[in-house]
């Protein structure tokens, strides 16, 4: 069943989501640690008026295989890059929550927000490896379930700071040389099991107001901070079916409505004899690569097909290419052609996923002094 409109969104990590993918023709590795590769990747996906444009983000350097030793660039960075050079798609890049402090993660997803006139979205993960731990001299790690509670904790401070500024706090009276009314900035007072944040944030109130949350859903803790805190889900699985019934869990968990986007591998060529080739030549040269979710191998053509007939629950995708530009590229040139999507209106990520502006939580409470 089509969706309308149908959510299409992608997720861009320099070669590509295989750890052999920088070793295709065409791939450019000199290339990936440059702007000018970002560039190129963001005109495609704006060209194609996607929705989302997600960076992943991690503190490993890669799995245990030495050949998927691959390194990265900082994901709020690119992200930031790529803001004023883009109009329309959102901007989303993974900040992870186990070893970053709520008030930088505020501060710098809302100064994305300015520098994008109001497409900024955050995409929460944890860090789960003793490996991150030991590059911030911390001793092993925390359970999935203690890890997600603190991802919770997090979001709900970020949404608190985010809100700590009122919309018309920053008055800039040249007469007097009051730039802030600090009676609409506001303590959030925050006490948690990990961490107490008072606030307020030294960022004002973004255009959006509250830019938009992305989780992902992988398991039953990522389920629940969703069902508590997403604007958007993104759920991880083997098949469609099994997301669809994850997502009317989410739902109804949420108790509210959310947009449910499904994880699809991809990996496009001109034929389906082709794309297998490519695919089982990555899996030759890093074996053990093994899908996080489900996988279309085949032609621009099968991928537009099956996106049509995502089923009920799913409000569409978030792509992740195995390897980059090339699938890509046929994205933008063969799939997105092919589905039925109108033209979104509003100008925000916000108003893109049909969500309001909300007011500040603290509006009419007595401020900082």
């Amino acid at each position: 069943m089509s969706r309308e409109p149908l959510r299409l969104g992608v997720e861009l990590d320099a070669a590509g989501r295989h750890p052999a993918a920088w070793r295709l023709p065409g791939a450019r590795p000199a290339e990936l640690f440059t702007a000018a590769h970002w560039r190129r990747l963001g005109a495609l996906v704006e060209r194609a008026d996607l929705d989302l444009l997600v960076v992943p983000d991690s503190f490993r350097l890669g799995s245990s295989d030495e050949r998927d030793q691959r390194g990265r660039l900082d994901a709020v960075a690119i992200a930031a890059h790529l803001a004023p050079l883009t109009r329309r798609v959102g901007l989303v890049p993974v900040v992870t929550t186990t070893h970053t402090e709520p008030f930088h993660t505020n501060k710098a997803v809302a100064t994305l927000d300015f520098t994008s006139l109001g497409r900024a979205g955050w995409q929460v993960e944890v860090s789960t490896t003793a490996e991150e731990a030991d590059t911030f001299g911390r001793t092993g790690t925390a359970p999935p379930a203690e890890l997600w509670r603190e991802a919770a904790d997090t979001v709900e401070v970020v949404r608190r700071l985010w809100d700590s500024w009122e919309d018309d706090a920053v008055v800039r009276d040249v007469a007097s040389g009051r730039f802030v009314d600090r009676d609409k900035l506001h303590y959030v007072d925050f006490e948690g099991e990990r961490f107490s944040v008072r606030g307020p944030s030294i960022t004002p109130r973004s255009p959006q107001g509250q830019p938009l949350v992305v989780v992902p859903v992988r398991d039953e803790h990522s389920l629940a901070v969703a069902a508590a805190h997403a604007d958007v889900a993104r759920i991880e699985a083997g098949d469609e079916r099994t997301a669809a019934q994850t997502a009317d869990r989410l739902r109804t968990l949420a108790g509210r409505e959310l947009t449910v986007l499904l994880d699809v591998e991809v990996l496009l060529r001109q034929t389906a004899t082709e794309a297998l080739d490519v695919a089982g030549r990555l899996d030759e040269l890093s074996p053990g690569a093994a899908p996080r979710s489900v996988r279309h191998l085949g032609t621009p053509a099968t991928l537009a097909a099956a996106l049509a007939e995502l089923p009920d629950g799913l409000d569409g995708a978030v792509l992740a290419p195995v390897d980059l530009p090339a699938t890509l590229e046929l994205v933008v040139s063969g799939v997105v052609p092919a589905l039925t999507r109108p033209p979104v209106a509003g100008s925000t990520l916000r108003e893109r996923f049909g969500l309001p502006r909300p007011t500040s939580r603290y509006a009419r409470i007595g401020g900082v002094r």
